[in-house]
């Protein structure tokens, strides 16, 4: 080969390296997702990829997305998270109280958006709403189980006892508790706790239940609402709870937080982490659209008529 021939390939290889070094792909930010496995999951999970994608995150091209659900079993929760963050994801984001608690305890550095938990603040998730503090930020329920107890109240005049099931577990549980027996001194209504540990002692309580009845159940949302609902219409209890996919599920009644805009959200505030926001600078969001579902083909199974004003104020009426 000539002289000249070679110093030719030599600059012309020169001159490629530099476009063989831009071409190398660019790293896309991983996100891990911990949830509490139950009805709702499902629907946040689809809406939240789809709330993502409209901000530019397609999953396996510009975002990878590590799923995670405990399927039910609480107690996986811990493990997970501590699975998500070895894969030392950009960020985690959490469904339900326990599953953001979970991840907190796993982790102080990778940011956390909780997509939906109910009492922040009363938990140890953040320091307060508007300064959250460490690496948590996102999304709270605001209660409402008052009104839902209004509600109930109104459905059942003569209604004078609620039972309530907690979820003992949940550290939201007390929380949500004490919103239950404020609400019961409000509306005038005798409450009655009963604590479940895990999902095998529902049978039992509702055997207590049936002994002991009350008037109405009030169901804590991170409990297996699929098997509640269906055990509330077998014993012939009105139940109510503050989770939408309780009433589809054949639960008698719901108020709850429009949960699509709150997953709008959460979506845009990890892409503000994903560019460079820090969790403690994000205020804690709260809803600001709530509804009320009422299942009428399980109020007709369980004998009661539901008052035309009630009916009338619903945002829903499955039938």
């Amino acid at each position: 080969m000539k002289r000249r021939d070679v110093l030719a390939l030599l600059g012309g290889a020169v001159g490629f390296l530099p476009v063989a070094a831009y071409a190398q792909p660019a790293k896309i930010p991983t996100v891990g997702v911990l949830v509490v496995g139950s009805p709702g999951s499902d629907r946040f999970w689809r809406l939240f990829r789809d709330d993502m994608r409209e901000l530019g995150y397609v999953d396996g091209k510009t975002i990878r997305f590590e799923f995670r659900s405990d399927e039910g079993q609480a107690s996986r929760l811990p493990e997970l998270a501590a699975e998500l963050v070895r894969l030392k994801p950009d960020a985690i984001v959490a469904w339900f109280t326990p599953a953001a608690t979970a991840a907190k305890a796993a982790t102080n550095e990778i940011p956390i958006v909780m997509a939906l938990v109910g009492d922040p603040v009363g938990t140890g998730l953040v320091q307060s709403l508007s300064r959250p503090g460490g690496n948590v930020t996102g999304m709270s329920a605001a209660g409402t189980i008052g009104k839902t107890l209004d509600f109930v109240r109104e459905m059942l005049p003569a209604a004078h006892r609620v039972a309530v099931l907690v979820n003992a577990p949940d550290p939201f549980s007390k929380p949500f508790l004490a919103g239950v027996q404020a609400g019961g001194a409000a509306t005038g209504l005798t409450i009655d706790p009963i604590m479940i540990s895990n999902p095998e002692e529902l049978d039992a309580a509702f055997a207590t239940l049936e002994k002991n009845r009350p008037d109405a159940l009030i169901v804590q949302p991170s409990l297996p609402v699929r098997r509640i609902a269906q055990l509330a219409l077998e014993h012939h209890l009105p139940a109510a709870c503050g989770f939408r996919p309780f009433v589809d599920e054949g639960g008698l009644l719901s108020y709850w937080l429009a949960d699509g805009p709150m997953y709008r959200r959460a979506a845009a505030i990890l892409d503000k982490i994903l560019k460079g926001a820090k969790p403690a600078d994000l205020p804690v969001e709260q809803p600001t659209t709530f509804e009320l579902v009422i299942n009428l083909k399980t109020a007709k199974a369980l004998g009661l008529t539901v008052p035309q004003s009630l009916l009338q104020r619903a945002d829903e009426v499955i039938e």
